[in-house]
């Protein structure tokens, strides 16, 4: 019997719900929530499918409907949303969104801890879930598979060819940070799903990274019982919901409100209010062409709007755009443009309502990646004409349903228009085609059973990895399953004595299913694995490096981003050290001791010279935090960095109660970190600085040195039990 699979799924931006979905409110809630939402739909019914959970970001902002607030909607048995929090709850738009994904990443551990399930393949949708995506995937080494939907080098490329300069693009679009994830993504997605082979060749093609990405194709679905041939309505023994009747009726007396003659064919456009769509050049076509007028009128739905002047600069200048057209060409009693309109019920209603017409869907955008639009309007049998660019080529070339066209040559727009109303039987021919080539190439069912199919291969290599021991185990299903952790210094604390530290690694190996490792030091990274493979000590679950400005899974290579995330604010390195350079007392340490967010010092004890330092960095309003051990070391990092904060940040992360952590030192370095919730000890051959803490709760000061005195308190606290 073929196992059952979780899948989950990212699209953080936009205003992600099941009912009612808000496309094009603005740019960042388009066809990509469409997708998303239908792809985990059709992926649930699924018999190998067990769960699908679609990740997107909690919204509670009185400017949004309430829905975007909930933390979990169920859709089915097997389909929910799930909400998490992260940079505040305010919506905010997709480019502002970056700083605050390490926080999404370190809220959806949470989550998979809570729930005890962690996912078999995550498929992020678009570079920002993208980023998320490839994070969570080192943590649980799970297959990591993204659909792009839109890219950022081409988006780039665009911009600049229309007047923007680089500087421009990057403090509007965070146009550098985003590509340099796509490229990350390209390296190591391990599959990229597309709508188009142009998408893989035009738009991938032009990353550095583009040899190495695993890519297939697998064209996206509409639904089929929404987006059915307009005849259905014309045949009385179809049973219509009346919610779809009211949804015909409303349209009907919304487009008869612009128009004079209602009953003339109608071309149709439907799209976000964005300028690569190309809505001007539609509307300058028209308004030029008096056969056109006197052929069709024209309908543009362009998004949902209340008040243009509210809207973003983009939306608001496309919409001005479109209004001053209207009136330069006398457009009134021809033209329609309607404020809003329903897409669960409203728009399937209207592609049939424009093919009852006789008329033609138009989208002749700039670009255009894939063209959902195009497909929903041909299943409800309306031909097309559509942009010689991008997905419509692949729909054109399967469906043979319309034509395409050169967007930015008006008169081989009109003509298609013209061609497709004049020919009744064109427009028949394509019409059936349409109808004919998206039930075969554009459902969902098919979709998911290829996408299902390119997944074995990789099902298969976790499979291979689920059964590995501990040690080796994924780190992130590891971390989710433990309670319990011990974290220790390295230097006399862990090492000092080979028989204790050999006992202390083969108890830590018998319990290795309950007792997570740590070690904690004022070391860099690359130092502190040093002496551990030279003394042949396993390899830790986590090491805190640099008195707690680093935190790494099992190696160098492998980052905590959302701590890295979580200490550089405010963190000025450079200016901190410029203010100290003066002071003769201190000696910069060599480049190995120095850190991102440590500046390492040594510096002889003397009356007042912390105090000194500490003025001098008050002055400025530096936010930092200063540690000073053995007499010779000093360390400054940021105001968030410590020892104990970074066990603090891996409790909540990894939600292991503080109480359950065990915390091992023996200078005053560590000082610090034995305090609070944790459970403490500290070892025989401690120095003297650690005798301020004698007494204290939840400090036990063991009777063995070194590796000894941590078995002690081992046993002192009831870990191995």
């Amino acid at each position: 019997m073929t196992e059952r699979r979780y899948i989950q799924m990212f699209s953080v931006h936009g205003l992600v719900r099941y009912e009612s979905m808000e496309l094009g409110r603005d740019a960042d809630t388009g066809g990509q929530v469409k997708y998303v939402i239908e792809l985990a739909e059709a992926l649930s019914r699924h018999d190998s499918v067990r769960r699908v959970d679609l990740f997107t970001r909690l919204i509670a902002d009185k400017q949004v409907s309430e829905d975007y607030s909930r933390h979990v909607e169920d859709i089915s048995e097997k389909f929910r949303i799930v909400r998490i929090q992260c940079g505040g709850r305010k919506y905010m738009r997709k480019e502002l969104l970056w700083p605050h994904l390490d926080e999404f990443i370190d809220k959806t551990i949470k989550f998979i801890r809570k729930e005890k399930d962690t996912p078999d393949i995550i498929h992020g949708h678009y570079p920002d879930a993208g980023y998320i995506c490839h994070q969570l995937s080192d943590y649980f080494k799970t297959p990591f598979v993204f659909t792009g939907h839109s890219l950022g080098r081409p988006k780039e490329q665009k911009l600049q060819n229309e007047g923007m300069s680089q500087e421009e693009v990057d403090r509007v679009y965070r146009m550098s940070r985003r590509i340099s994830v796509e490229e990350e993504i390209v390296r190591n997605a391990d599959l990229i799903i597309t709508s188009t082979r142009q998408e893989i060749e035009k738009q991938y093609g032009m990353y550095e990274n583009k040899g190495l990405g695993k890519y297939r194709v697998i064209p996206p679905g509409v639904n089929l019982e929404k987006f059915y041939p307009y005849y259905y309505d014309l045949m009385p023994e179809m049973k219509k919901l009346e919610e779809a009747i009211q949804a015909r009726a409303s349209l009907q007396e919304e487009l008869n409100r612009f128009f004079m003659q209602p009953d003339k064919p109608l071309i149709l456009a439907l799209c976000r209010a964005d300028k690569r769509k190309n809505i001007s050049g539609l509307i300058d076509t028209y308004g030029k062409d008096r056969d056109l007028q006197a052929m069709a009128n024209l309908a543009v739905f362009a998004g949902i709007r209340k008040d243009i002047s509210r809207m973003g600069d983009n939306e608001k200048n496309v919409l001005t755009e479109m209004l001053l057209l209207m009136d330069k060409y006398d457009l009134y009693g021809k033209m329609a443009i309607p404020k809003k309109h329903d897409f669960t019920l409203e728009v399937p209603a209207l592609y049939r309502l424009a093919a009852e017409k006789k008329g033609v869907f138009a989208n002749i955008a700039y670009t255009e990646p894939f063209g959902l639009t195009l497909i929903e309007a041909s299943g409800c049998g309306l031909p097309i004409v559509a942009t010689d660019d991008g997905g419509p080529r692949d729909i054109v070339a399967n469906c043979r349903n319309g034509i395409l066209v050169e967007p930015t040559d008006p008169k081989a727009v009109a003509e298609a228009l013209k061609t497709i109303i004049a020919d009744k039987e064109k427009w028949k021919e394509y019409s059936a085609a349409g109808i004919r080539g998206v039930n075969i190439h554009y459902n969902w069912d098919s979709h998911v059973e290829k996408y299902l199919e390119e997944l074995k291969p990789l099902l298969k290599g976790r499979q291979a990895a689920e059964g590995e021991a501990p040690e080796t185990s994924p780190i992130g299903n590891r971390l989710t399953k433990l309670n319990r952790m011990l974290f220790t210094d390295i230097d006399n604390t862990l090492t000092g004595d080979d028989d204790g530290l050999q006992e202390l690694m083969e108890l830590l190996r018998e319990n290795g299913g309950k007792i997570g490792f740590g070690v904690v030091t004022g070391r860099v990274a690359e130092e502190a694995i040093g002496i551990l493979e030279e003394k042949n000590i396993m390899v830790p679950d986590i090491i805190i490096s640099s008195v707690g400005a680093g935190i790494f899974y099992r190696s160098r290579t492998f980052l905590d981003k959302g701590w890295r995330s979580h200490i550089s604010k405010n963190w000025e390195r450079d200016r901190i050290k410029k203010i100290l350079d003066p002071l003769d007392f201190l000696k910069y340490r060599e480049e190995k001791a120095q850190h991102q967010f440590k500046i390492a010092y040594r510096m002889t004890p003397k009356k007042d010279r912390i105090a000194r330092i500490h003025a001098l960095l008050a002055k400025d309003r530096f936010h930092y935090n200063l540690v000073y051990s053995h007499g010779k070391y000093l360390d400054i990092l940021p105001h968030r960095a410590s020892k104990t904060k970074a066990i603090r940040y891996l409790s909540y992360k990894w939600e292991i109660p503080m109480e359950k952590m065990l915390v091992c030192g023996d200078s005053g370095s560590d000082a610090e970190m034995l305090k609070g919730t944790v459970r403490g000890v500290v070892v025989a051959n401690h120095t003297q600085e650690l005798e301020q803490l004698r007494g204290r709760r939840r400090i036990y000061f063991a009777e063995g040195a070194n590796a000894w005195g941590i078995i002690e308190g081992l046993k002192k606290y009831n870990f191995l039990d």
